[in-house]
């Protein structure tokens, strides 16, 4: 462990470098923390904790227990409050056999996590994942329906207590991490499909955050069809500049937010942990005095 912590220092300290520096549409985020009022969020494929590696199989514990200390001091350098994981490993065959997502909540310093497993295997038990500094109010999990041959995927949503402004009590927010099929727009429309039944039970503001396998320009892109659904938006849907795969450049993890909420800053962060690039964002509630609840009550968060 103090090895793996000196690592989080050395990486964190290049991170804050890299954070400082960004520049240009989509890389302005501060190194700071998020002012008061805004709530600054994350979202990571961290790849099974395999790096840039092609099989996590094939890279030794010690190789991966130093890639998950290279994403802690991403998570550390860049001061999000709450932090969305795809592809994020408990005890595990094939990546270390040790729980991934408990791991960096404590070499991160986040005293709240929640993991789901979506595909579990006598080598493999994986998911999707939230850390959060805000606490957890409430912990759901939805495994989407089978989709063999690619492994089942799924989401996590924590329900936290944020609070917006000076106001004597915490409003609920909803925040989940998806993670959508790789191989067919087929199965991905199944899966928001799943995804809308799931939220159109959800009456408070949300955030989705996750790598939806899609852009917003596919023929049948399931991040434009949810945020039609689901009354949601994303940051500047059509900029060309915001590439989140680095072998494709394709823009394929998202950050939604309900009609309530508005972005203040927006970064695809340059230092690469994963096959993944993070994204960061900062947002906050349009109105800090307005009620969060209003216009929800007794009635689900999206549409058929």
């Amino acid at each position: 462990m103090p090895a793996i912590r000196a690592s989080i220092r050395r990486h964190t300290t290049g991170l804050l470098i890299a954070l400082a520096t960004m520049t240009g549409p989509g890389h302005g985020m501060p190194a700071a923390p998020a002012t008061p009022g805004t709530l600054r969020v994350l979202t990571l494929n961290v790849a099974h904790g395999r790096g840039d590696a092609l099989n996590q199989l094939l890279v030794s514990q010690k190789a991966i227990e130093g890639n998950l200390a290279a994403t802690a001091a991403l998570l550390d350098g860049a001061k999000a409050e709450v932090v969305a994981l795809q592809e994020a490993d408990g005890p595990s065959r094939w990546s270390g056999g040790f729980d991934h997502v408990a791991s960096l909540a404590l070499l991160a310093g986040y005293p709240w996590h929640a993991r789901s497993s979506h595909a579990t295997s006598w080598l493999f038990d994986y998911g999707t994942a939230l850390l959060s500094r805000a606490p957890v109010t409430e912990q759901r999990s939805l495994a989407f329906r089978p989709t063999p041959p690619s492994m089942t995927k799924g989401l996590t949503l924590a329900q936290i207590s944020w609070r917006p402004d000076d106001r004597a009590e915490p409003i609920p927010l909803d925040v989940i991490s998806v993670h959508l099929d790789f191989s067919r727009d087929s199965v991905r429309q199944r899966q928001a499909a799943e995804m809308v039944a799931f939220l159109s039970q959800r009456r408070h503001p949300v955030i989705v955050l996750g790598d939806f396998n899609s852009d917003w320009f596919a023929q049948a892109s399931v991040v434009a069809e949810l945020a039609r659904r689901c009354g949601m938006k994303t940051y500047r849907p059509s900029a060309p500049d915001l590439g989140t795969y680095p072998s494709s450049g394709r823009r394929l993890d998202w950050v939604l937010i309900s009609d309530e909420l508005e972005f203040t800053h927006y970064a695809v962060l340059p230092q690469l942990v994963s096959d993944h690039n993070a994204v960061v964002a900062d947002i906050r509630l349009k109105n800090a005095r307005q009620d969060a609840g209003a216009g929800t009550a007794g009635a689900g968060r999206c549409s058929g």
